[in-house]
């Protein structure tokens, strides 16, 4: 049995309203598996954990921060120690911005500073906190200032430094056939209705059968508008799914909609699936209403 590789493990601190949530989403984004306001003493329960042959994980990204009152001395001694153990790949992201964009950002959250107790204001909870964390920041395998960028410019730089040599997130792509009759699907982002072409459901030998099927697939292939649909339809979202993906999105539904959800809809939901599969897209396929009853 060939040795586990060791844990890659990604500490993300910083001054708080500095953009760690979006940090953390570009992670998570990115497959790996991430805790949020961990106490720096369960680190080494944490680590061992995921080092273990059995733990199917074996990226993970921690946040840890003022809001519990992290003692940060004890993060200096752990991050020391995992610096140190060969079976864990650390790095550590810290990240900082301005005071007038840190005392915006607080101010449009309407959120409370983790250190502004006991009468302090918040220009001085975060004078404080930048002390505090003067020494994680000069430990840092990476410091970004977010003060004038943008959750995507994050996620790029995010990606392009500490994640897989700069390589995007696979998009997530269902596609999904449903019924109208049945109501639209609320999770859908793109909606498509093929109600126009021929029906199945008044040919008595095919009505039992879906669009699964050899023969109500060639039924469905015999109607003269299912060709330019295919092309036009799939010709489109080559073009809209690597702009989604650009923009950041991981996850991306794609509906196709017939009158039952049976027949006309899943035809065509299988058959976009085949072709992007090979697109360099995660796909998977639902089929909503498959086993309803009714027309199609």
């Amino acid at each position: 049995m060939s040795e586990r590789s060791p844990l890659a493990l990604s500490v993300i601190t910083g001054l708080s309203g500095g953009g760690k949530s979006q940090a953390m989403g570009a992670f998570e984004d990115a497959g790996w598996f991430c805790v949020d306001n961990l106490p720096p003493q369960l680190l080494p329960s944490l680590a061992e954990l995921f080092s273990l042959p059995s733990s199917a994980a074996d990226k993970v990204a921690v946040a840890c921060d003022a809001r519990g009152g992290t003692d940060f001395g004890l993060l200096e001694e752990e991050l020391d120690r995992f610096a140190a153990d060969p079976a864990i790949d650390l790095s550590v992201l810290f990240l900082e911005a301005h005071d007038d964009t840190l005392l915006r950002r607080f101010s449009e959250s309407r959120r409370r500073h983790p250190m502004a107790g006991e009468g302090r204001s918040l220009r001085s909870a975060i004078d404080a906190e930048r002390s505090a964390l003067d020494p994680l920041r000069a430990r840092a395998d990476l410091v970004i200032d977010t003060s004038d960028q943008t959750i995507w410019d994050l996620r790029d730089t995010i990606l392009s430094r500490l994640i897989d040599g700069g390589s995007p997130a696979q998009l997530q792509v269902t596609f999904m056939s449903f019924g109208f009759k049945n109501g639209s699907p609320r999770e859908a982002d793109l909606v498509f209705d093929v109600r126009f072409l021929r029906n199945p459901h008044y040919d008595p030998e095919l009505r039992p059968h879906t669009g699964l099927d050899p023969q109500v697939a060639d039924f469905i292939s015999a109607d003269p508008d299912v060709r330019q649909l295919k092309t036009r339809l799939a010709d489109l979202l080559r073009f809209l799914l690597p702009r989604y993906a650009g923009e950041g999105k991981s996850h991306l539904t794609v509906a196709i909609g017939c009158t039952g959800g049976r027949h006309r809809s899943v035809f065509m939901t299988r058959w976009l699936a085949d072709q992007f599969s090979d697109d360099g897209f995660e796909v998977s396929v639902v089929h909503r209403d498959i086993s309803r009853e009714g027309s199609s």
